[in-house]
């Protein structure tokens, strides 16, 4: 019997059939999931941390960086206040936050970090602002805190990439740490630039509006913050566009200042764009005569005191220098006023002045502008001085016991000792004394006065007043004609050994610094220059009293339009190359040079100011009058000590002359004998100089321009001296004028100036 299959089970009608249960299963496995997601979650933010964390410790804060704390170094004139000028790697000088008044706080704040006192010194939403503009469109944008760019400025470069932000955002977390609010706030007003070259608000202050930070007003300060943004697209001086720019963000500077309650609605109402000053190159304050004086007293910094160029362009020193403010304006007035305001090219004049007490220089005219040639005439240039070198035979003489009422036969011309001396223009001159000679400058005289004191010992009196050893030519101490000027010394050693006779045979070294004091207002260096006996002081009163007849009658009588006691003398060189005035009275010694080069500066040529004959007793001694009387206006007029009397009469004579004798005329002069003796100008009409009886050539001047010019502190530079001579000579000896010479003289100076371009030549006359 087959079986039968099991009818199936058919699940009740309207129930569906049960299915196994699978919903714990589902929970579990979305659990796990979502453990995984929270723990990979945790993990990050674990590692975000650690990375934080690591990164915190890892960077650290360097050092400020090189400019950071750069600080401008200002020069005063002598009397500690009015200011000469600046030596800057940045102009900056930092001030406290108690100068800086709390509405220019508030106003910065307004425009650079609102949150400034309750972030902690980052803006994580503004970095990343910065970052997203950076990649979308490669533009830089701003967005970090006060403090941020405070790090930036101070510590980091304005380089612009990841990792500078990366190392500016935790710096700036560190920095809040270790400084307060203030102290940040103070460093970044020190450190920010607000464009026209300064940098922190105090040098901003007076760039923009001529006052110190203590001074600024609300629309001042507002102006300033404003600046931050883009100093050179909001300052108001550049255009109309820039001021319509900085009237808008001054607005939003103000408004904001009333939004967060640092400014009233009614002091806003007031405030507005203010007006600024002009702008100034920074290096219009090497324009003109005054670069000069800068540029001598870096130098003196860097040598004589011991600075580095850091310490003198970043120290925010204090430097008061020996310059008179109202002596240097007359230097540079005399300069202008006395000579023809057309003149040739090649024309070069210096002047220089001390003062024979301290050996401070109180005045110095080394060009016309700094900034068109950077060589000192005073300092750099060579001049052969003519007759300006005689009165240190007369030291000399009297020294060895030969008075002043010395005669000797001043007929010309004479050979002495194998040289054929001649006075200026053959000039004839009976038996006269060493006052008389040096009153009209008598060549004959002094080369007889020469012989007997030797050349040797008229050089080492040059050298003891004031020529430094290795002046070009000054070695030449075996030749008579040394007496009228075969050396060529920078015109400042002139004036240092005019100062000497001036302080009666005490030489003080010349110098530029009083006193330097560093950026906390400490007194690092007082001017300390050495001081010696050159000669007696009855022998500087002699000498003195021959050299006051000179302004008194003789050769440089324009000067005694001074009208106050004044001694000095003229010098003029061989064929016109220079001419000289050097004097001085109790208070004040100076000298004034003229000299000229050719166009491309490598050869001397005759003085050329198309009105006759260039003499000491013409423009050089009116330039000197001129600045003298200026310079010593409202002094007290001070009297030399009385004529000493030194030695005895040694003249060739049994009977001498007395000290104001005159000289007697030769009966037989040369044709152009009949001029006088002097080397003063007639005044014309237009009371300029006029050729007529002048002073002696003798010899070569001067200088070819360097590029980087040098010199020694405390003194002359001998290599600027020996490398920018020209090399052009003068004949040698002093022959009146006409080029002959002495020959072995003209050889010897010759063979100095080969391969150092130092102008040979002798002087002449007067």
């Amino acid at each position: 019997m087959a079986s039968r299959r099991p009818a199936p089970v058919r699940p009740a009608r309207g129930r569906p059939a049960r299915q196994p249960a699978r919903r714990p299963a589902r929970r579990s496995r979305r659990r796990a999931v979502l453990g995984w997601v929270l723990g990979l979650l945790l993990s990050g933010l674990a590692l975000a941390v650690g990375g934080f964390a690591a990164a915190y410790a890892l960077v650290d804060v360097p050092d400020p960086n090189e400019l950071a704390d750069a600080q401008t170094s200002t020069v005063y004139f002598s009397d500690g206040t009015t200011q000469l000028g600046t030596f800057s790697a940045r102009n900056r000088e930092n001030v406290g936050l108690d100068q800086v008044p709390d509405h220019v706080q508030k106003a910065v704040l307004a425009a650079e970090d609102r949150g400034f006192y309750e972030n902690r010194g980052v803006s994580p939403t503004g970095i990343a602002r910065a970052v997203w503009s950076n990649v979308t469109d490669g533009t830089s944008q701003g967005g970090s805190t006060l403090t941020q760019q405070y790090v930036k400025n101070y510590y980091l470069t304005d380089q612009h990439s990841y990792r500078r932000k990366f190392e500016e955002f935790f710096i700036a977390l560190k920095i809040d740490q270790q400084q307060t609010k203030d102290e940040t706030l103070q460093n970044y007003l020190n450190t920010v630039y607000f464009g026209r070259s300064a940098y922190g608000v105090q040098a901003a202050a007076r760039a923009y509006f001529g006052v110190d930070a203590s001074q600024l007003d609300v629309s001042q300060g507002a102006l300033l913050a404003a600046l931050l943004k883009g100093p050179s697209n909001y300052d108001p001086r550049k255009g109309p566009e820039q001021t319509a720019a900085a009237t808008a963000r001054v607005g939003y500077v103000l408004d904001g200042m009333v939004s967060q309650g640092w400014l009233s609605a009614a002091d806003r109402a007031r405030a507005g764009l203010p007006g600024t000053v002009e702008s100034t190159p920074s290096s219009n304050q090497w324009r003109g005569p005054n670069g000069y004086l800068l540029k001598t007293v870096e130098n003196e910094l860097t040598g004589t005191v011991g600075l580095s160029e850091e310490d003198v362009e970043r120290g925010g020193l204090k430097i008061v220098t020996t310059f008179d403010a109202k002596a240097q304006a007359a230097a540079v007035e005399a300069v202008a006023e006395q000579l023809p305001s057309k003149r040739p090219e090649g024309f070069h004049v210096a002047l220089s002045a001390i003062d024979p007490k301290t050996g401070g220089v109180t005045a110095m005219y080394g060009g016309a502008d700094y900034l068109t040639t950077q060589y000192n005439d005073a300092t750099q240039a060579v001049a052969q001085p003519g007759s300006t070198f005689k009165p240190f035979a007369l030291v000399a003489a009297l020294e060895q016991g030969i008075s002043l009422r010395t005669t000797f036969d001043g007929s010309s011309p004479r050979t002495i000792d194998g040289w054929p001396a001649r006075n200026f223009s053959d000039e004839q001159f009976g038996r006269i004394d060493l006052v008389t000679a040096t009153e009209h400058s008598v060549n004959t005289v002094y080369g007889q006065l020469n012989e007997k004191v030797t050349p040797a010992r008229t050089r080492d009196v040059a050298v003891a007043a004031g020529y430094p050893q290795d002046t070009p030519g000054i070695s030449g101490d075996q030749y008579i004609s040394n007496v009228l000027g075969t050396s060529s010394p920078h015109p400042i050693d002139v004036t240092q050994a005019y100062a000497t006779f001036a302080a009666q045979g005490q030489r003080t070294q010349w110098h530029t610094i009083a006193t330097v004091d560093d950026s906390t207002g400490t007194r690092t260096y007082t001017a300390s220059p050495a001081v010696t006996t050159a000669f007696p002081s009855d022998v500087a009163a002699d000498a003195t009293y021959a050299l006051e007849q000179v302004v008194n009658s003789g050769t440089g009588s324009y000067a005694k339009r001074l009208n106050r006691p004044a001694a000095g003398k003229t010098g003029t060189t061989n064929d016109n190359l220079a001419a000289w005035f050097a004097g001085f009275t109790p208070d004040l010694a100076a000298s004034v040079s003229l000299f000229q080069t050719s166009a491309d500066g490598t050869t001397n040529v005759s003085l050329d100011l198309g009105r006759g004959e260039v003499t000491g007793g013409s423009y050089p001694v009116r330039i000197w009058t001129a600045f003298m009387r200026a310079a010593l206006d409202g002094t007290a007029k001070t009297d030399f000590p009385a004529r000493a009397n030194v030695g005895t009469s040694k003249g060739s004579s049994s009977s001498s002359s007395s000290a104001t004798s005159r000289p007697t005329r030769s009966s037989t002069p040369t044709a152009t004998a009949t001029a006088t003796a002097t080397d003063t100008a007639t005044a014309t009409a237009t009371d300029e100089p006029t050729d007529g009886a002048t002073d002696e050539p003798t010899s070569a001047p001067t200088a070819t321009p360097t590029a980087t010019p040098t010199r020694s502190s405390g003194g002359s530079s001998p290599s600027s001296s020996a490398s920018s001579s020209s090399a052009g000579g003068a004949a040698a000896g002093g022959d009146g004028g006409d080029g002959q010479g002495q020959g072995q003289a003209q050889e010897q100076v010759q063979e100095q100036a080969a391969g150092t371009g130092a102008a040979a030549g002798a002087g002449s006359g007067q």
